[in-house]
């Protein structure tokens, strides 16, 4: 089994002025097909081979010795989520089933912004900010490098690569200001919603 590059889910151009078709272009083109390419490489030959990508995950997660083929597998996933985190024309406020339970777990939509904006700043160094889904309800966490929800039991529902290649080129040291222009104009809010494992509580 060999996994291929994902196209992305718009054009290049499509989350301009936001995010650039450059960055894009370097991103998607060279920085998540690399991934994919190392993965092809480290797995073949081995058991990993014929699994899925989140298999391949959950079973090399927390492992020294495979832990190449870890990064390389949760850095494809993470960028295919991500890729669908966000849309033309997006960010806003969510509708329905998610903005009420948004407002539940977080007291109001504009506190969600904050503490998400505020996991995509501090997250120290390369990584991801997260919303997710547990039993409990909804809940915003970080996770560094090639780390994902994936492994610590939590269903992801949108995220936000703070890697400095996510967004350098447009933004350069102004993380702030991406984490903003994510939440207000790029979030894909539907894609969220989607990700629900239940449409109610």
């Amino acid at each position: 089994m060999s996994f291929k590059l994902p196209d992305l889910p718009y054009s290049t151009t499509a989350l301009e002025p936001y995010i650039s078709s450059k960055t894009l272009q370097f991103h998607h083109g060279k920085h998540h097909a690399a991934y994919v390419n190392q993965l092809n490489e480290k797995i073949a030959g081995t058991s990993y081979e014929t699994m899925s990508l989140e298999d391949i995950i959950k079973k090399t997660a927390g492992k020294a010795d495979v832990v190449a083929i870890f990064n390389n597998a949760a850095q494809a996933w993470n960028h295919t989520f991500y890729w669908h985190s966000m849309r033309p024309n997006g960010g806003g406020v969510p509708e329905g089933t998610l903005l009420a339970m948004i407002e539940e777990d977080f007291g109001s939509f504009e506190d969600f912004c904050h503490e998400f904006k505020q996991a995509a700043v501090t997250q120290f160094g390369s990584g991801w900010a997260w919303l997710v889904e547990d039993n409990e309800g909804l809940r915003i966490m970080k996770t560094g490098n090639a780390e994902t929800p994936l492994t610590s039991g939590f269903n992801p529902l949108l995220t936000c690569d703070v890697w400095e290649h996510a967004y350098y080129l447009d933004y350069q040291n102004r993380r702030p200001d991406y984490a903003q222009t994510f939440l207000t104009s790029l979030a894909n809010w539907d894609f969220a919603e989607r990700n629900l494992r239940t449409n109610q509580r």
